[in-house]
């Protein structure tokens, strides 16, 4: 400052400029960042109003001290304020006024005016004083002379426009209808590409001014749309364009008129009326209800996107979550019941009885596993049953009358053996099961020539007929020519043969059984239809699959195809084909057009749109009693012309992201390749991916989400979307309690409660049979550490009932480690928390419309009963003084891979929000850390370095939380697993399967 204020030498004050110059031009930014500490950038704006205050102007100095300040300026974070504080705008202006003909002159002043205005106050004071119309005057319609200065001018307006105020003055003022002439033009005239930089910089400035819905509104009202899409399809040939293309997409995405979601109500289809009234909302007339999800954003700001998922989510969650009153992490609340009511608990331990002679089942003496099913308290009960024989509801084929069914067959016990399930019911089929018209080739044909035939168990069953009719022909053998009225047969030969020819081919599942367990199962519709896979059973696939390769610009692709909806509808039909609202769409669609169903368990699709002849626009039902709650889905799809891609694009995702757009495909189920003995859930889909769309959401009553996004793919076969439904794991635990060693598994399976719903949650009990029945081993047999695993809190997280399903295989088979196990530990597991959730393919909730996993600190024995009596089975466990050795809660993560695991540690809590900790006052064992280290080393998906063992208040209503904060259960975990693929180990990305 000190030669401009002295009027030194002009030489001087030009070395002095130069000196600086090179040393920030060879340097990093930190040295930029030191000038800037040491009070560079108010140095320099003083001598910028000293030497502008010179007449006549010496631009010798003038042009590398405004080069300076815009090198400077750039990596100051407060220069906007600077400059204001030194009132330096209008010496900006000024001076851009003055050299307004002169060019080089005029992109140096350019240059500091774009980094003043990266401050959006000095910014909006720049757009009052006229800085906007001085811009328009130097941004020129297509020319190659003083391109360098126009790009600055460009980049001054964008920075000026991220302003709202200047956004609302440049459309008030007609700015943005120049704005897409001027992009018109350097489009149109730019063949040969030169000039992307400034294409680009005038599609800065559209984006920043649709960021306010008048901007967004004008842009509508002045064909931007067409315009910038038209300009789109030029581009895309050219990779070197793709700047372009990614900026016009972001506006078009946000430019498409928002819409609601087609539905007629905003929460879900199926209402539950909650025990009291207690927060119910009315239900509705009829047996299904009306009601939709969805919720309203703020036009135009981009929110900022939170994570929706369950304890599984590892969000960015500021340290201010976190619990740093060492008084709560330490202490040990009362019990939320009466110390008696814990009693009724011992009967679910009939393991630590002294007496085991009574626990003992010789097999000669074991009754079937239908005589054992239990009678269930109600939900408001406080009382755990003990064994009594239950009677069983309806259950029958899709669209079979009362009438049709004869007899309630809940007015007999459920006595039939296992090996007497031969089909005795009448098994009816409709019309609508003939129109299937599944494709003759298998999904991903390619893997299947590779199959391994040692590894592939393949069912004897005859071969399928190669015409359009095979599945007529296959099920109603006698309708050709002549069907009844209605369309059905009073009984199947087929379907009996076929059942009979199923000998056990798929490991741990009887269709028998699970017919049978279907009687049982209550729903709000009252489902009467299985599902296909459920029932028939699946193997697991003889290959692995890598994950998905994703394609450059597939969700640019899919807006594009969404944006030419709009702009071009000659070929949109928008037909409804299916819709749970309206019990009359549910039939078989019109011809041309696919059949959709999910009226069967844990199915969800609530709606469906045909938008085009092979595309359609699905919508998944809400959690009952709930408007939100958007992502699972399970479905029925047939009537598939063959070598023809569908495209589906399920509009109503709640989640920000999803492993769909890092090589996540759906599975597929297909009957045809099931009948032909390759019953398998196999990846299917391409072009997969997960985007913002134009779906927006609008809810008065509940937290603001912001709009829908859309998972979109192609398929290209028949395809039901992998459940783990509840019939699914209960026939599957009777058949593993058939199946085990009964001299060396000890397994007891007990009806936990009765849920909500009146479903049964239950309760196993695994470990090794005494040695003998001599006093030291029935000691040793009772005393043994517990071991307490729980999942599928969460309906939607399907893959937590897998990973729970490998777990009880091998807790009962005979591998040496499992028997090991067993010796040491006693097993109390709660397969599925929520029963009803995942009989109602909800994605989080149960039907009272709370997410189970927030209500352990009070959970309610009416609202919530199977974390209730859960919460009361280890309030008993650690009452005796026999807390679990582990807890474990299994869940899934949608957004991470591998596996890993979430713990408590108040240490690593109080260091991590920045406390100061006292190690004398607070202590801590570390044996938190062994197990997830122990795993690290020996589990390939296991990754330690993304476990966390960090307490936070918003968690503090979880079972991990709760189970070690108030049974002092040192090793309480929430384990996540990936739903897709890995990134480190055996299964990392590269060599994994899905």
């Amino acid at each position: 400052v000190f030669p401009f204020q002295s009027s030194c030498d002009k030489d001087v004050i030009l070395n002095i400029l130069s000196v600086l110059t090179d040393l920030l031009s060879l340097g990093t930014g930190r040295r930029i960042h030191y000038v800037v500490s040491k009070g560079g950038s108010e140095a320099l704006l003083q001598a910028l109003a000293t030497a502008a205050r010179t007449e006549p102007l010496d631009h010798g100095v003038l042009l590398p001290l405004l080069r300076l300040l815009a090198r400077v300026g750039q990596r100051d974070r407060k220069f906007g304020l600077k400059v204001q504080k030194a009132e330096a705008t209008d010496i900006i202006l000024s001076l851009t006024r003055r050299d307004l003909g002169h060019p080089l002159h005029l992109t140096h002043c350019l240059w500091v005016l774009r980094v003043c205005a990266s401050n959006v106050t000095t910014g909006t004071m720049l757009g009052i004083n006229g800085a906007m119309e001085l811009l328009f005057k130097v941004i020129t319609p297509y020319s190659k002379r003083h391109v360098r200065t126009v790009r600055a001018a460009i980049g001054a307006l964008a920075a000026l426009l991220k302003s709202k105020s200047n956004s609302r003055r440049a459309v008030n003022r007609g700015y943005l209808g120049e704005l897409l002439r001027l992009y018109q033009d350097w489009h149109r005239n730019d063949v040969s590409n030169n000039y992307i930089y400034i294409r680009r910089g005038l599609l800065l400035c559209l984006k920043y001014i649709t960021n306010i819905q008048l901007g967004r509104e004008t842009f509508f009202g002045s064909r931007g749309m067409e315009i910038l899409f038209t300009s789109v399809q030029d581009c895309l040939s050219c990779k070197n364009l793709d700047p372009i293309i990614t900026t016009a997409t972001h506006i078009l995405r946000k430019c498409y008129p928002k819409e609601h979601l087609p539905v007629v109500t905003v929460r879900s289809s199926y209402s539950f009326p909650l025990p009291g009234n207690a927060n119910a909302e009315p239900p509705c007339e009829g047996s299904e209800g009306k009601w939709l999800n969805g919720d309203s954003e703020s036009e135009g700001e981009e929110e900022a996107e939170k994570d929706w998922d369950n304890e599984d989510v590892e969000s960015k969650e500021e340290d201010c979550d976190l619990e740093t009153d060492v008084n709560k992490l330490r202490s040990r609340p009362a019990l939320d019941r009466p110390e008696q009511d814990l009693k009724k608990y011992e009967a679910l331990c009939a393991e630590l009885s002294q007496n085991f002679q009574e626990l003992e089942f010789e097999p000669e003496e074991k009754k079937s596993l239908e005589d054992r099913t239990e009678n269930l308290p109600s939900a408001a009960s406080h009382f755990i049953p003990s064994g009594t024989s239950v009677k069983h509801p309806n259950c029958r084929w899709r669209n079979q009358s009362v009438t049709e069914m004869g007899p309630d067959p809940g007015e007999q016990d459920f006595k039939a053996p296992l090996k007497s399930w031969r089909k005795k019911e009448e098994c009816i089929w409709d019309k609508n099961d003939e129109k299937r018209d599944i494709a003759e080739d298998a999904q991903d044909k390619d893997f299947c020539e590779e199959e391994d035939p040692a590894r592939s168990h393949v069912f004897a069953l005859c071969p399928l007929l190669k015409d359009a009719a095979w599945y007529q022909k296959l099920f109603y053998p006698h309708c050709e020519g002549n069907p009844s009225p209605e369309g059905r047969l009073e009984s199947s030969d087929i379907v009996t043969n076929l059942l009979e020819k199923h000998q056990g081919d798929i490991q741990f599942h009887s269709p028998h059984l699970y017919a049978a367990r279907a009687r049982c199962v209550k729903s709000i519709p009252g489902y009467r239809e299985l599902a296909f896979p459920d029932f028939w059973g699946h193997q697991p696939p003889p290959y692995s699959k890598p994950v998905l390769e994703r394609k450059h610009g597939v969700q640019r692709d899919k807006v594009l195809d969404d944006v030419r909806r709009l702009i071009q509808p000659g070929d949109v039909i928008g037909r409804t084909v299916f819709d749970l609202d309206d019990p009359s769409l549910s039939s078989p669609a019109a011809p041309g057009c696919l059949t959709f169903f999910s009226k069967f368990e844990s199915g969800n699709l609530r709606k469906v749109i045909q938008v085009r002849e092979f595309e359609y626009d699905l919508m998944v039902n809400a959690d009952v009693n709930s408007n939100q709650h958007h992502q699972w889905f399970y479905f029925e799809v047939r009537d598939m012309k063959s070598a023809v891609p569908y495209r589906f694009n399920i509009i109503n995702c709640e989640k920000f992201n999803s492993q769909f757009n890092y090589g996540m495909q759906l599975v597929m189920y297909s009957v045809r390749e099931a009948l032909q003995g390759r019953p398998r859930w196999i990846r299917a889909g391409q072009e997969i991916c997960y985007y913002k769309n134009h779906i927006k959401c609008h809810c008065s009553d509940f937290k603001k989400i912001p709009d829908f996004n859309s998972q979109s793919s192609f398929i290209d076969h028949e395809l039901l979307y992998k459940p783990a439904s509840l019939l699914f794991f209960q026939s599957h635990l009777d058949i593993l309690e058939q199946n085990r060693n009964p001299k060396k598994v000890y397994w007891r399976q007990q009806t936990l409660c009765q849920t909500l719903g009146g479903n049964p949650c239950p309760l196993l009990t695994i470990t090794a049979m005494p040695e003998s029945k001599n006093r030291d081993d029935l000691e040793q047999f009772c005393s043994r550490p517990y071991v307490f695993l729980t999942a599928r809190v969460h309906p939607g997280e399907s893959n937590s009932s897998w990973v729970m399903k490998g777990t009880l295989e091998f807790l009962v088979s005979s591998d040496p480690i499992a028997e090991l196990l067993r010796k040491c530990f006693i097993f109390k597991i709660v397969p599925m928390l929520n029963p009803d959730g995942v009989i109602h393919g909800n994605l989080r909730c149960s039907l009272s419309g709370d997410d189970l996993n927030r209500q352990w600190l009070t959970p309610s024995s009416q609202l919530h009963p199977t974390i209730y009596h859960t919460k009361g089975l280890l309030y008993y466990l650690s009452s005796i003084g026999r807390a679990p050795l582990v807890f474990c809660d299994y869940h899934g993560h949608s957004q991470k891979k591998n596996v890993f695991l979430y713990g408590c540690s108040i240490k690593e809590t109080l260091w991590q929000a920045g406390c100061m900790v006292d190690t004398a006052v607070v202590t801590e064992d570390v044996g938190y850390r062994t197990l997830p280290k122990i795993l690290d080393k020996v589990a390939p998906a296991f990754v330690m370095n993304s476990c966390s063992f960090l307490v936070e208040k918003s968690r503090a209503s979880t079972a991990r939380v709760v189970v070690w904060r108030e049974m002092g259960v040192l090793r309480s975990y929430t384990m996540e697993s990936t739903y897709c693929s890995c990134s480190h180990g055996l299964y990392r990305v590269s060599k994994s399967f899905q």
